[in-house]
């Protein structure tokens, strides 16, 4: 069983943690990022908008998962470009030989970041992978915004979430959310960001603190998820509307979710577009019953216990 160990967030912040032991705010070499996953409390999917490029109508609660991947970057030498260092346990198909790292999303938020801020890309990133890819759990976007976040202090930029989000839209519906993490409303195609805290009415309280998520070393492709949701439809029961497409796809996960609650959490569902599945517990003992139920029954391939909301964390090493 893999555990994440984190820090319990403030859910009144809007803005990412950032610890340094420098007093001022001169262009450091390095800068490192941990980036939280994300998953969706709620998601209301609507029509596809040909304006959006066939993308479809989101209403969804974002909040953010104590599953970190890494992002680092350091200066390099002018005129010798970019790299990128991958490393960690579940890197699924970012380890091929064929993959190409200009499609990387932390590279891609390299470029995008560079010119609009009239930077070169002589920049190395380091990114250890620990959200599982393909998963549901927003790692690539995740990797993205933290690259955004680094870069921006790596040099000596200073821009705010109100200049960075519109950048992270360009790139993804969930990045602008992850730029700050916490619990946001997410509109439009989900790029539209409205902050908010544990006393939102479209906030459940249950299913915040404990939560243990179940990765799969099964990809899911988000185009699938929403060709079998506008084949399929969704079941008004659930709260995630690409809950029963995504189980559909993947049968175990909807094993996960009957297993979890049986085992007493206190919600369970698919996260995003799946297959991950969240569950919500009560306390340290739900949380090690549901743990013993997913291992017992083999529903899920990975298991991580952790605490949501979470923020991501910019240091100077």
């Amino acid at each position: 069983m893999t555990t994440a160990s984190v820090v319990r967030p403030s859910f009144a912040s809007d803005a990412p943690r950032r610890t340094t032991g420098a007093t001022t705010q001169a262009a450091p070499s390095v800068v490192r990022v941990e980036c939280p996953a994300k998953t969706n409390l709620t998601l209301a999917v609507g029509e596809p908008v040909a304006a959006w490029g066939g993308r479809h109508r989101l209403d969804t609660m974002y909040c953010a998962v104590g599953i970190y991947d890494t992002v680092t970057v350091s200066s390099k030498p002018a005129g010798s470009g970019f790299s990128l260092d991958l490393s960690g346990n579940h890197l699924g198909d970012l380890a091929m030989d064929h993959a190409d790292m200009r499609r990387n999303h932390a590279v891609m938020a390299l470029f995008a970041l560079a010119e609009a801020a009239g930077m070169t890309t002589d920049v190395a990133i380091s990114l250890e992978k620990r959200i599982p890819v393909g998963a549901g759990l927003g790692g690539g976007s995740s990797d993205a915004a933290g690259t955004l976040l680094a870069l921006n202090r790596l040099w000596g930029l200073d821009w705010g979430l109100d200049r960075l989000r519109p950048l992270a839209a360009t790139l993804g519906a969930d990045m602008p959310f992850c730029l700050s993490g916490g619990l946001a409303r997410g509109t439009g195609y989900g790029e539209i960001i409205e902050t908010v805290d544990a006393s939102h009415p479209h906030v459940d309280g249950s299913m915040l603190g404990n939560v243990v998520v179940g990765a799969y070393n099964t990809q899911l492709s988000t185009p699938d998820v929403y060709r079998m949701f506008d084949a399929i439809g969704t079941d008004p029961q659930n709260a995630n509307d690409l809950q029963k497409a995504a189980i559909a796809l993947h049968p175990r996960s909807g094993e996960a979710i009957r297993a979890a609650l049986d085992a007493g959490a206190t919600t369970a569902f698919v996260s995003g577009s799946g297959p991950s599945v969240v569950a919500c517990v009560p306390d340290e003992s739900a949380s090690a019953a549901v743990c013993r139920a997913w291992m017992a029954g083999r529903t899920v391939d990975r298991l991580f216990e952790t605490t949501a909301p979470a923020t991501p964390i910019v240091s100077v090493p």
